[in-house]
C-alpha cells in the first residue's frame, strides 16, 4: 500500500465528484466494487454518481476545504468544511477503504452541521 498515493487520490475522487464530475472521478479512482455506508446514499457506483450530480444540480455554488487527511494501512480519512448555500457550514469526516490495485472500493462518513454558537472557543478543525 503506497499511503501517500491513496491520500492525493481520495482527495482527488472527492473533490472530483463533489464539484460535479461524479462519473469521472468513479471511472478514475474506484474499483471493481463500491461498497456505501451513507445510508443517503444507494450502494454501488450508480448511486454514488446519481447523488452527486443531483447535489451539483440543486447547489451549485457549494464548496469544500480539505483540512486533514490520515493514511493507515488500506484506510484514508479527511477531515473537511464544507459551505453549502445560505452559508450553511459542515465538518465532515469520510473514510475510505482501497483494495490491491489502490481502488476505492468502500466509504463511511460523519457529517455534522457547524452550529453558531459553542460552549466553548475551539473550531470543528
Amino acid at each position: 500500500m503506497n499511503l501517500e498515493e491513496n491520500k492525493k487520490n481520495a482527495i482527488a475522487f472527492y473533490k472530483m465528484a463533489y464539484e460535479g464530475k461524479p462519473k469521472e472521478a468513479v471511472e478514475k479512482y474506484i474499483g471493481n466494487e463500491y461498497i456505501q455506508h451513507n445510508p443517503d446514499v444507494a450502494d454501488g457506483t450508480e448511486g454514488f454518481i446519481s447523488y452527486f450530480e443531483r447535489m451539483q444540480q440543486e447547489y451549485p455554488n457549494k464548496s469544500i476545504e480539505f483540512l486533514r487527511c490520515i493514511a493507515e494501512g488500506n484506510l484514508v480519512s479527511l477531515h473537511t468544511h464544507q459551505t453549502w448555500p445560505g452559508n450553511d457550514e459542515y465538518v465532515t469526516m469520510d473514510f475510505f477503504r482501497f483494495d490491491q490495485q489502490g481502488k476505492i472500493c468502500e466509504h463511511w462518513d460523519a457529517i455534522q452541521q457547524i452550529p453558531k454558537k459553542s460552549a466553548n472557543p475551539n473550531t470543528m478543525y
